[in-house]
């Protein structure tokens, strides 16, 4: 990849929306992007396996507006990676994933970055992962996105592991402050645009907002542009709905579904006079499929 695409996706990197199972497909990242022109959007956790043994390319559907747009590949067998190119349990094993990092990279002339939590059950994170991010980044990745709590494997639900396990938002300040030469990003806790600003004034190269980029998306992204990147660009959200309608059209023309769609778009007023109108109105009759349930929800929020 040349410098300037480097440099391109490290300036987006300042803010991006976290790759999420079954919320962040490409009718998601598509009205996120209406929403922003900059921030980084990520595709749903998609595994080498699914790719390589299932041929699940479907998976890989995303449009061309979407861009820039980061594809998140899952697995622990650096040839299948690297095909599939072409998870937290890996903390460890640094050196496996500094094979698989380094397959990637040999396969595919695009930028392989990585996504780790600090540490893992009883790991001491203070020592686990810098020696971590040291073996990794050796293999010749450069850029890391980490989310600042453990994974605990035993005992804690997918759920309770996004929210039991403490932040130590601290350790991922010194592992930039220590590695300045890499691009460090941080995730987890993040819910504002407030907060999002404090860990970039404070030196990391970028922040991943999840759930709330997702439940609540005019929050986050239509004022990232200007907030975050120094853009003079704004979406309202009633403007995202009338540019949504032209896409709903054209997925249903395809045979696709009206609530594949618009049950993304449910959080678009979170907080709004009028939105629980607007998300009741989508929740009962989306799936009945007449487009025109969009229009007269919009209205409930007009």
């Amino acid at each position: 990849m040349q410098d300037s695409q480097h440099q391109s996706l490290h300036t987006s990197a300042r803010l991006s929306v976290a790759p999420m199972m079954d919320w962040t497909d490409r009718h998601c990242r598509y009205l996120h992007r209406l929403m922003s022109r900059e921030t980084l959007l990520y595709t749903e956790m998609v595994t080498s396996p699914a790719l390589v043994r299932g041929g699940a390319l479907h998976l890989l559907d995303y449009n061309t507006e979407e861009h820039p747009v980061a594809l998140q590949l899952g697995g622990s067998d650096p040839a299948e990676l690297a095909t599939a190119a072409n998870g937290a349990v890996l903390m460890r094993t640094p050196d496996l994933v500094a094979e698989c990092c380094a397959a990637m990279q040999d396969a595919v002339d695009v930028e392989v970055t990585v996504k780790c939590r600090i540490g893992v059950d009883d790991q001491d994170a203070h020592q686990v992962l810098p020696d971590f991010i040291k073996r990794v980044s050796d293999a010749g990745v450069k850029r890391f996105i980490i989310h600042a709590r453990k994974a605990w494997l035993q005992g804690l639900s997918p759920k309770e592991n996004r929210e039991i396990p403490p932040l130590d938002y601290d350790l991922v300040h010194q592992i930039k402050a220590d590695n300045p030469n890499l691009h460090i990003s941080i995730n987890g806790g993040i819910t504002t645009l407030d907060q999002a600003e404090q860990h970039l004034d404070q030196g990391l190269d970028g922040v991943m907002v999840g759930r709330a980029a997702y439940h609540s998306p005019s929050d986050i992204l239509s004022a990232a542009d200007a907030r975050i990147y120094g853009g003079d660009w704004a979406r309202d959200p009633h403007e995202v709905v009338l540019q949504m309608l032209p896409y709903i059209d054209r997925h249903i023309a395809q045979g696709g579904r009206l609530h594949q769609v618009t049950r993304h778009m449910l959080g678009l007023f979170m907080g709004r006079p009028g939105a629980r109108g607007w998300r009741r109105l989508l929740s009962e009759e989306a799936h009945l499929g007449d487009p025109s349930v969009v229009k007269r929800a919009l209205e409930r929020v007009s």
